[in-house]
């Protein structure tokens, strides 16, 4: 209160202000009770009316104190309706931005305006949801954050189910084409050929489910049509809507059985801490395809029969992304991740002991932060990319990107990394890395694309790494590698002398410590050659050769390594 400020100077009072004349009999008792009263309001002027000034300054910061209250549109709304959750931020002059959150989940950040700031959402599932909203500070105010405010939404009643129908190239048990609906605690199953348990079409159709226990049993009739187009998946998006399942469980035993299958554009799933089990062969965890989207939160995926990538794209691509959760697989050519599309997780764990940890197809990619891989099938590899020519996936230049995590590799044949009938853009940065075998990266031709033709090309950068392996080639690969802030690498180059072309950068922090003789088509280490010294090259006696036509900055002349040894031109 402003007045508040003023009679914190001074609290004084008429020195007889609580003398009079009374009788004897009450003249004793009401000079006390005059002090008391008196006492009472000095304290009340001194510490103001209220809870605190929304102006005072925080000591231990030097900022001034924030108050942050929360208030909603409505405390109960139908599935699918706007709430406007508005956050009041006091002292009005405050700066910065302000989140909502559900519980702990971040629903968005509004950016504050006098002192007021509104988010307006349509995503809440049904059920009970605890909105709070957090400001967080400037230089000059303070962070808060709001009491809790209660937003319940209610099921929408204007879908219905549709039973044993028609649903994309198969049937759906339970068929949700038109309306907005959300159930709880439901189960949904099926045993027939075909046949999904659940399936969702059609654009502007929204379904959401509650802890379902989701299970078929039934097979396919069309390995094709499972993977390219959802045929027989237990949860289906099919050409259009919005499918979001928050707990529970989906189970499959039948052949070509995927967990939950989105296709189309505009098909739209949202798993958030479900179970997937799948057990029967082309039995995925989760497929996107024909430009479908699916998002996993702490979703754990476990597949046993061959050709069961735990998440996958195929045909038409597709896009996944998983935060959270953990992919287990165990069938024969099952890694934990296929993508012929964009695929992204992060803090989440794999691992696939009947294949290859993951495989990128054609023109597509990989994201990867925070994440544990691991593989261990013999004469494997622990990451593919290629080109198959199958159809599935167009283009020849396909991405991994690491950041973070662990990559292990533990069977003592095979590359961690092979690249053929392709070009593979491969980037590591601070990611432990495991290779048993011996081979970090391997570029040549095998079973797919025109004999000849069909080597592989790889971009590898290395990003503050340790690494530990041999790099090779064969006559119609080549590899173009980065070493970068502070990255190590222990290991020989095309020790073999048969690959096309074999470029090495090493910027001055970091060091290639040589284990066998090795060939460079050139070398570019200007930060690390000192005259004829090489000074971040470790040669523990071998001779690294390069091709002086092809690399006229190294003049032609022999360089002595670090530890001994010698960089020189190939005669």
């Amino acid at each position: 209160m402003k007045i508040s400020r003023v009679y914190r100077k001074s609290a004084e009072f008429p020195a007889d202000a609580c003398s009079g004349s009374f009788g004897a009999g009450i003249a004793g008792k009401w000079h006390i009770t005059c002090l008391v009263i008196f006492a009472l309001l000095a304290l009340f002027m001194i510490t103001g009316c209220g809870g605190g000034s929304t102006d005072s300054n925080d000591s231990s910061t030097g900022t001034t104190t924030s108050t942050t209250g929360l208030v909603a549109s409505s405390a109960s709304v139908t599935y699918g309706t706007n709430v406007t959750l508005t956050a009041t931020v006091t002292p009005d002059t405050a700066t910065g931005t302000v989140t909502f959150y559900d519980s702990s989940t971040s629903l968005g950040s509004e950016t504050i305006s006098s002192g007021t700031a509104a988010l307006t959402i349509s995503s809440l599932s049904a059920g009970t949801h605890t909105i709070t909203a957090s400001y967080g500070g400037s230089s000059s105010y303070a962070s808060s954050t709001s009491s809790s405010v209660t937003v319940t939404v209610l099921s929408s009643s204007t879908g219905n189910w549709s039973y044993n129908a028609a649903c994309g190239y198969g049937t759906a048990a339970y068929l949700l084409s038109s309306g907005i609906l959300s159930e709880s605690g439901l189960s949904y199953s099926t045993s027939t050929l075909d046949q999904s348990a659940v399936c969702v079409t059609g654009t502007g159709t929204a379904l959401t489910l509650i802890n379902p226990t989701i299970s078929t049993s039934g097979n396919t009739s069309s390995n094709d049509n499972s993977s390219f187009y959802g045929l027989n998946a237990a949860v289906l998006n099919y050409s259009g809507g919005d499918l979001s399942i928050t707990g529970g469980t989906i189970t499959t035993s039948g052949t070509g059985a995927n967990g939950a299958f989105a296709y189309g554009s505009g098909s739209n799933i949202m798993l958030t801490n479900v179970t997937i089990n799948a057990t029967a062969n082309g039995g995925h965890g989760i497929m996107a395809t024909g430009a479908g989207n699916v998002t996993l939160t702490n979703v754990n995926i476990t597949t046993a029969g061959t050709n069961s990538a735990p998440i996958a794209t195929d045909r038409g691509s597709g896009t996944i992304t998983m935060t959270g959760g953990s992919m287990n697989s165990s069938g024969q050519d099952s890694p934990c991740i296929y993508s012929t599309g964009i695929i992204t997780v992060s803090n989440a764990t794999c691992t696939a002991t009947g294949s290859e940890t993951a495989v990128v197809e054609g023109e597509n990619s990989i994201t990867l932060t925070n994440t544990t891989l691991s593989s261990s099938k013999a004469d494997k590899w622990g990451v593919l990319i290629y080109q198959s020519m199958s159809g599935d996936a167009e283009g020849t230049e396909g991405t991994f990107t690491m950041t973070g995590g662990s990559l292990s590799y533990t069977s003592t044949s095979g590359p961690l990394f092979y690249v053929t009938n392709s070009t593979g853009i491969i980037t590591l940065k601070g990611v432990s890395v495991t290779v048993s075998s011996g081979t970090l990266i391997k570029a040549a031709a095998g079973s797919w694309g025109t004999s000849g033709s069909n080597g592989g090309t790889v971009n590898f950068t290395a990003d503050g790494q340790t690494l530990t392996g041999n790099l090779i080639a064969d006559s119609i690969s080549g590899i173009t590698a980065s070493l970068q802030n502070s990255s190590a690498l222990t290991g020989a180059i095309d020790t073999a002398n048969t690959a096309k072309a074999v470029n090495l950068t090493i910027d001055p922090t970091s060091t290639w410590t040589v284990t066998a003789n090795s060939y460079l088509t050139c070398l570019s280490d200007a930060g690390g050659i000192s005259g004829t010294t090489v000074l971040n090259i470790t040669g523990n006696g071998y001779t690294v050769y390069y091709n002086s036509s092809s690399c006229t900055a190294l003049g032609g002349i022999t360089y002595t390594l670090s530890g001994g040894g010698y960089l020189r031109p190939e005669s």
